[in-house]
């Protein structure tokens, strides 16, 4: 089968995780939550963290549960300075434009969300579409209907022609299960269960070049 697709994560993948973005995120989801939803702040982290294991993202699991909008969630905790913690990514761009996959972010963020991180990152032009957690409602990685969302959205290529990067293990063997080449990138965690490993999107060469390589021949 020849690879023709390459779906990338956004949040700590496209970027390292070290930057702190997550980090503010969470703190944003932590306000919206004692603010917004009205949970005691001493309640708050112990219940994030029950949502996020038992839904897959906090957001699903505070719809099910709280019957909260999306959108207005979305727009608040996405509310950071991105250019306090991103910065052009010139290396990057030129590693993703060496290669003729079409290239789609899929990312369990919303769209605008994830445009701005691509405009600090100076990425636009990149990737050729966005799939966000609006167009995987009911769903959300790492559920396997989203993936099979993502692929309806996306044309419908199979899942076994395509190749997945992400820094959450949860998501790649959900992906993986369905049929993805899974490449896990984190500097501090190696996902043994994936079919390869990068610490960083700057490694992607090594690992993208001979398998690429193997697949012509084939």
């Amino acid at each position: 089968m020849t690879f023709t697709t390459l779906f990338i994560d956004l949040d700590d993948t496209l970027y390292p995780p070290e930057k702190g973005v997550w980090d503010a995120i969470g703190e944003k989801i932590n306000e919206y939550m004692e603010t917004r939803v009205g949970i005691a702040a001493e309640d708050v982290s112990t219940l994030r963290e029950s949502l996020y294991r038992t839904y897959g993202t906090t957001l699903r699991g505070l719809m099910i549960t709280r019957g909260i909008d999306p959108v207005d969630y979305l727009k608040f905790v996405h509310d950071i300075p991105l250019k306090k913690f991103l910065h052009p990514a010139p290396e990057i761009r030129q590693i993703l434009l060496k290669y003729p996959l079409r290239k789609i972010i899929l990312t369990n963020a919303d769209r605008n969300h994830a445009l701005r991180v691509l405009k600090v990152l100076e990425l636009d032009g990149v990737f050729e579409q966005i799939i966000d957690i609006m167009d995987m409602l009911p769903y959300c990685k790492p559920l396997p209907e989203a993936f099979k969302k993502a692929l309806e959205k996306a044309g419908s290529p199979q899942a076994t022609e395509c190749i997945y990067l992400d820094d959450n293990v949860s998501n790649l063997s959900a992906a993986k299960a369905l049929g993805f080449y899974t490449i896990h990138v984190h500097p501090a965690i190696i996902c043994t269960e994936c079919h390869n490993h990068i610490p960083y999107l700057q490694h992607l060469p090594q690992v993208l070049d001979p398998l690429l390589s193997e697949d012509h021949r084939s």
